[in-house]
């Protein structure tokens, strides 16, 4: 039995007793200082598994399609089989193998680690359990992640007699078709995951090709050729040799073979294995003399089978598993030697990360029972927010806009208004393509307004409707029908179609502000992770942010609400019949040099946003509009805001007048009385001419008799249908002239008051009242909420372990640091 077990132990011969001793003294304490350093791996490596670390362990890891021999090398190392070829494609999540040779264990003693724990559950009795083990621990996790594979590993220590002190991760192998029932991408998540697995620098790669497969049509050389290009850290091992041995009749053939020359390049050089093929129930003893057995048998006919055998100097110690086991151990202990000092600093770095994460811990479990403390640091972390969100509102430009900003498009999709209501073009402000956020994003929202607002014109009305309004006012107001008509229509179309509009815009700024919450977040986590301030940090609170959103949301709600109160009040007194927006017209006096000045005022508010910034490609209308807003206006041509003709002009022109106070009833009915007193000589000229111009207007309506026909069809029809082209006339122009007063009048500065300077003003006094400005405990139930307390202690729990195990690892590690010396 000691022949066919003899490439695990290499008997040492020295020519005398005394040498002999020396010797064998230094090769127990190399042993020793080697068990040494590989437990303290496997106890690093389980902590990393159980944590998450992320350690630059050394390890191996084996690559190789489905059948290409990765399971019985597996059972070859440990010594023993334990079936994993039973389980089809078992290693769908990588199998860790932390394999220690224990001289004391005559058997195998197996133990899995418990999922997401360090520890080790009880030894496997049974062999030939531990593939049900496998398949039942990958099959749970499957189902429970919903997946084909997982990058979740299965550790399993393995202590035996007969087994190496060697760590190797077990991939799933490379298919090309998925199996029955799988996804159809499940070849492709393999290999992205088996790639995400040996990508690590710190990994040696044990890569597996069946010996009947040539270099050049090899199906997987080009993936691993992809993660280590020049094989730098690649073991290639051709499977399953003794396939290829008949196929060898000169010397000159096995040489060219085994140098895999023009494939794999001059510095890699694979080993060749065969395996037992028997698959029958054999005793563990039986079956590593049949490895031997099998080692033997190859060596024998390379050298009697072949003529002039091969060249023994230059591949004999790649060939036969014995000695791709001693090369991996030994290479494994290098590579652990190599990275102790490596290691042993990255773990005292992570002992004082682990250990500032705790002190964190018992300070937030401390803050609970500290209402004063939570009061103090929750108002600096509200003042805090509440500033970032006035600095974006005053044109901040961090976080980066290209991210976080959003297009016109966006927004209206996100606060889910498409389009604005009445509006049947397409409106496109200028820099619509471009990421904004905060004050920017703001105006670009209140031109986009105005720009839909100017794009509506007084809706046709029915001659019915006109006769009945017209017929309505006859005899009233000292014969002004036809005026009060027009204006009574003019004024029930900008009730009906520009308080939408209203509301619309005011949804649309708050929900532009409202995305400053968010911004606001992230610039404060900025400035904290620049600066080093985490003393007032809220983080894992999610009670109290979930609060301050919902105040803050509110907040802005409340704004809206008051905005549109207050607009709806601007509309309903510039639509109202004591109004005289709609007669501003027929005063001809006044200031034409303020007029003038108010137009220039006007243009420079709407041109603001008149330079396009974006570059995108638009049609020729959008062109023309575009060279519009980038070219500065000529001489002789005046800039126009969009929507505005002639009679907006004129508006801008006579709304300069002062509006007399609304006449009490004790005053005469008609209005020119009611005015003629308020303005000067000139006004009451317009007055007359007014009066006398709605006298013919009267009389060409009602004929000489006054009791003519409305639009009919008799011999004046022509006379009647110029009567209510006139009336539809004149009230597009009130509707024009009513629109004008309102926007430039009123809700612009109303839109600004109402939702900006509130946020800049008043955000972190309101936030603060509702979210403080309550008893104890309505307070702390924004930190503790039901079970919270629970779930700090578990986290901080789960720190001291961690805490341990790495100081345990480090502690180990200097030991061994100590012994290189």
């Amino acid at each position: 039995m000691a022949s066919s077990n003899s490439f695990f132990t290499t008997p040492t011969k020295t020519p005398s007793e005394k040498s002999s001793r020396k010797t064998q003294n230094s090769t127990r304490m190399d042993a020793s200082e080697s068990r040494s350093r590989f437990e303290a791996y496997n106890r690093l490596q389980a902590a990393a598994v159980a944590f998450g670390e992320k350690l630059p362990i050394p390890e191996i890891v084996a690559l190789g399609g489905q059948s290409d021999g990765k399971s019985s090398l597996l059972e070859a190392l440990l010594g023993f089989r334990f079936n994993v070829r039973e389980v089809e494609m078992g290693t769908r999540r990588p199998l860790i193998l932390q394999m220690v040779h224990d001289p004391t264990a005559l058997e195998p003693r197996c133990r899995f680690q418990d999922e997401d724990s360090e520890e080790y559950g009880n030894p496997v009795v049974l062999a030939s359990a531990i593939a049900d083990i496998i398949k039942s621990r990958t099959e749970a996790l499957l189902k429970k992640t919903k997946t084909a594979v997982s990058s979740i590993p299965i550790v399993m220590r393995a202590e035996y007699a007969h087994c190496p002190n060697l760590t190797i991760i077990d991939t799933p192998g490379f298919v090309l078709k998925a199996r029955k029932g799988e996804p159809e991408n499940t070849p492709q998540e393999i290999l992205s995951m088996v790639k995400s697995l040996a990508s690590p620098p710190h990994r040696i790669l044990l890569f597996l090709q069946q010996s009947s497969v040539e270099w050049c049509s090899s199906l997987w050389l080009d993936s691993i050729r992809e993660i280590d290009p020049a094989f730098r850290r690649t073991i290639v091992v051709v499977s399953k040799f003794d396939n290829r041995l008949k196929e060898f009749g000169d010397r000159w053939e096995v040489d060219k073979y085994l140098s895999a020359s023009g494939y794999l390049g001059d510095n890699t050089h694979p080993f060749f294995v065969a395996l037992p093929k028997d698959r029958n129930t054999v005793s563990n003893d039986e079956f590593r003399r049949q490895i031997s057995q099998v080692d033997s048998e190859v060596l024998r006919h390379l050298r009697d089978g072949v003529k002039g055998g091969f060249d023994e100097e230059k591949f004999r110690s790649h060939i036969g598993f014995g000695c791709l086991r001693e090369y991996l151990e030994s290479e494994l202990q290098k590579r652990y030697k190599e990275a102790a000092p490596a290691t042993l600093a990255l773990l005292e770095q992570r002992c004082g990360e682990v250990a500032s994460e705790l002190c964190r811990m018992e300070s937030k479990i401390q803050a609970t029972s500290d209402i004063a403390h939570l009061r103090k640091y929750a108002m600096l972390y509200t003042a805090s927010i509440s500033n970032h969100v006035s600095a974006l509102i005053e044109g901040a430009a961090d976080p980066a806009p290209e991210q976080w900003g959003k297009t016109t498009m966006e927004e209206q999709s996100g606060s889910g208004i498409g389009s604005w209501p009445g509006v049947t073009s397409e409106v496109k402000p200028a820099n619509s393509s471009l990421r904004l956020y905060g004050g920017a994003a703001f105006e670009r929202v209140m031109f986009e307004f105005r720009c839909a607002a100017y794009s509506i014109e007084c809706p046709s009305v029915s001659r019915e409707k006109v006769a009945n309004i017209l017929l309505a006012h006859t005899g009233k107001r000292g014969g002004r029908g036809l005026t009060e008509a027009a204006a009574e229509i003019a004024r029930a179309a900008a009730r009906s179609w520009l308080a939408p509009l209203l509301d619309t815009a005011c949804d649309r700024l708050a929900f532009v502000l409202e995305n400053l919450f968010d911004l606001a977040l992230e610039r404060n986590r900025a400035y904290e992770s620049q600066n080093g301030k985490k003393h007032c940090s809220m983080d894992g609170y999610v009670g109290f942010h979930a609060a301050l959103r919902h105040a803050y949301n509110r907040f802005l709600k409340d704004l809206a609400k008051q905005c549109k109160q207050l607009l709806r009040h601007h509309l309903d007194s510039v639509t109202s019949p004591y109004s005289l927006v709609c007669y501003e017209n027929d005063f001809e006096g006044g200031s034409l040099s303020n007029a003038s000045s108010f137009q220039k005022i006007n243009r420079a508010s709407a041109g603001l946003f008149s330079f396009e910034l974006s570059e995108c490609g638009t049609d020729s209308h959008d062109e023309t509009i575009k060279d519009q807003e980038n070219r500065p206006p000529e001489k002789n041509v005046q800039q126009i805001t969009p929507g505005k003709g002639k009679e907006s002009r004129e508006a801008l022109r006579e709304c300069q007048m002062t509006v007399p106070e609304t006449p009490s009833p004790e005053q005469p009915s008609d209005v020119g009385y009611a005015v003629k007193k308020e303005f000067v000589n000139g006004m009451d000229i317009g007055v007359r001419k007014r009066v006398s111009r709605v006298t013919r207007n009267s009389s060409r309506i009602g004929g000489q008799d006054g009791g003519g026909t409305l639009f009919g069809n008799d011999d004046g029809s022509s006379r009647c249908s110029s009567a209510y082209t006139e009336i539809c006339s004149s009230a597009a122009q009130h509707f024009a002239r009513i629109r004008e007063v309102l926007i430039e009048r009123s809700v612009m500065s109303t839109l600004n008051s109402g939702f900006l300077t509130p946020c800049r003003e008043k955000l972190v006094v309101a936030l603060c009242l509702e979210l403080f400005a309550v008893n104890d405990e309505k307070f702390t139930d924004m930190f503790v909420a039901p079970g919270a307390i629970e779930v700090l202690q578990n986290e901080r729990q789960s720190l001291q372990k961690r805490q341990k195990i790495l100081q345990t690892c480090l502690n180990e590690f200097k030991t061994v640091a100590q012994s290189l010396c």
